[in-house]
């Protein structure tokens, strides 16, 4: 399964070509792409209009959505989150939690942000 992050659907939807968005195109189908729940809630931010965000959440929901955090996920990523910053490592945005959803669920990632590079050592499998 790939769970493809809120930075790629951003390239995708401005048509923007890029390694992940060739990466995504390429593996389009809705038994292999995963959507969290932040990542839809990212996306829908950034619609024009309610019309426009309608839309996208149709197309977005041929996919599968999950959600990403319980107790047991809130736990693990506080805990990369303390790992990270014993090692100079200050992750940005705590929505980042997607990379230990990924982490414990053996799902690769796909995305376009620095941030999930740090996972990498704690066992971030990336597409």
């Amino acid at each position: 399964m790939i769970v493809v992050d809120t930075s790629v659907w951003i390239d995708f939807l401005r048509r923007a070509r890029t390694r992940q968005t060739e990466t995504l195109v390429a593996n389009m189908r809705p038994l292999d792409v995963m959507i969290g729940e932040p990542i839809l809630l990212e996306v829908l931010q950034g619609a024009r209009d309610d019309r426009h965000a309608a839309a996208l959440e149709s197309d977005l929901r041929l996919f599968l959505v999950e959600g990403m955090l319980d107790s047991n996920i809130a736990v693990r990523a506080a805990a990369h989150y303390r790992t990270l910053r014993t090692k100079g490592i200050t992750i940005r945005k705590t929505i980042d939690v997607i990379a230990t959803y990924c982490i414990e669920n053996g799902h690769h990632l796909l995305h376009d942000d620095r941030d999930f590079e740090h996972f990498r050592p704690l066992g971030l499998l990336e597409a």
